[in-house]
């Protein structure tokens, strides 16, 4: 076993095969609004079992256009879990409506189901759900929450390419879902994101929306540069090349989950001994997780711990992230905004301060969960006084 050995917490798998069809497109005269976003757009919902999926720049746009497009705004309200990335937050604000957080549960990281219910006033419309890490909340729970209040699903996906409940792929139990293929998520288009949704009227206006809300489709204008603009819109395309990208990279899809899908179990059946950590993980047989990274919570222990010692697994080539480094109502932007007080976010603050997410993608195997485990459990032995 090299103990030396760089392992990287994430890696774009790209070869030949991609960059032979980009070349191929770069000799092409259309290099946006041309059949390989048509191409990606519906491998997509083949894979995912989808009516209707939208190419868009990045996870984050595809998240603002379905507020936008719902009509959010000033006085409005969405319910969102406070353990996410800022930009599920973030595309809430950019409405003028207000993300109201709430705390996770200590078993996966997902949102706490028994508080929503308390947050819901004559002001909220959505509630979002963020599958964390690629673990699929109770969808299904919260879908009827949802219902009885008559408010507008989201689900946040950006993590959980793969991720099913009872053989249905999430984003897909809401009014629509949103993945990501940044460079580091199950399947990348350099920078990029997908809308998913079964309601078509929804999907036409999304369309319309991220191309500056165009009447007319670019292939459907029978004289070149004719069309006019009803509603207001943005730029959030998805390039030729992005998609390009993005078709050869789903082919690979399956193989990718099920080399992680081997990681994960691997590195977690070496660490589950441990009696210094708690992995999160996804604890349900009906449902299944995009296994994205493996992420333990250090027990009694301290947010200056935890950066020490993965300041010492770097050192030792071990390459690890923090998912996320604070709640997001915690983070300046919001604390100061909305005037929260840490007291309210008691699980997200303790994964937030005391977890590190360890690398079990596609670009590893069993050897370097080896190596990850074994230096991972000298640094808790040191630590903890072993």
């Amino acid at each position: 076993m090299n103990l030396n050995k760089k392992i990287v917490f994430g890696k774009p798998l790209i070869d030949r095969k991609e960059r032979v069809a980009i070349n191929n497109i770069l000799k092409q005269p259309i290099l946006v609004h041309g059949p390989k976003t048509n191409e990606f757009e519906k491998s997509f919902s083949n894979f995912t079992g989808s009516k209707n999926s939208i190419t868009v720049s990045s996870c984050t746009a595809g998240m603002h256009l379905i507020y936008f497009c719902l009509g959010l705004g000033r006085g409005d309200e969405v319910i969102v879990s406070s353990q996410t990335h800022v930009a599920t937050a973030h595309a809430i604000e950019l409405t003028g409506a207000k993300a109201v957080f709430i705390d996770s549960n200590d078993i996966d990281g997902n949102i706490d189901i028994k508080s929503i219910e308390n947050k819901i006033n004559k002001k909220t419309k959505c509630i979002c759900v963020v599958h964390y890490l690629g673990i699929p909340a109770d969808i299904q729970k919260i879908s009827k929450i949802a219902k009885k209040y008559k408010l507008f699903l989201i689900e946040d996906c950006a993590l959980a390419l793969g991720s099913k409940v009872k053989n249905k792929h999430v984003g897909l139990f809401g009014l629509a879902g949103v993945f990501s293929f940044y460079p580091v998520k199950h399947i990348t288009t350099a920078e990029g994101g997908m809308v998913i949704t079964n309601n078509n009227l929804l999907a036409k206006k999304i369309k319309s929306a991220k191309a500056f809300s165009y009447d007319k489709d670019f292939s459907k204008r029978k004289i070149p540069g004719d069309y006019n603009v009803n509603n207001l819109g943005f730029n959030y395309r998805m390039s030729e090349i992005n998609a390009t990208l993005g078709c050869e990279q789903l082919k690979k899809i399956n193989k990718f989950l099920s080399i992680r899908k081997k990681n994960f179990s691997y590195l977690s059946n070496l660490l589950s001994k441990n009696k210094f950590i708690k992995i999160l993980k996804n604890t349900k047989k009906s449902n299944e997780s995009s296994n994205y990274c493996l992420t333990i919570v250090l027990k009694n222990s301290s947010r200056n711990i935890r950066d020490k010692i993965i300041t010492n697994l770097r050192k030792k080539n071990i390459g690890c992230s923090i998912y996320y480094p604070y709640p997001v109502p915690l983070m300046n932007y919001y604390k100061k905004k909305y005037k929260i007080k840490k007291k309210k976010f008691i699980n997200s603050s303790k994964i937030s301060n005391c977890s590190i997410a360890l690398p079990v993608g596609p670009h590893l195997n069993k050897e370097d969960m080896k190596i990850i485990s074994k230096n991972l459990i000298d640094q808790l032995s040191i630590f903890n006084k072993v």
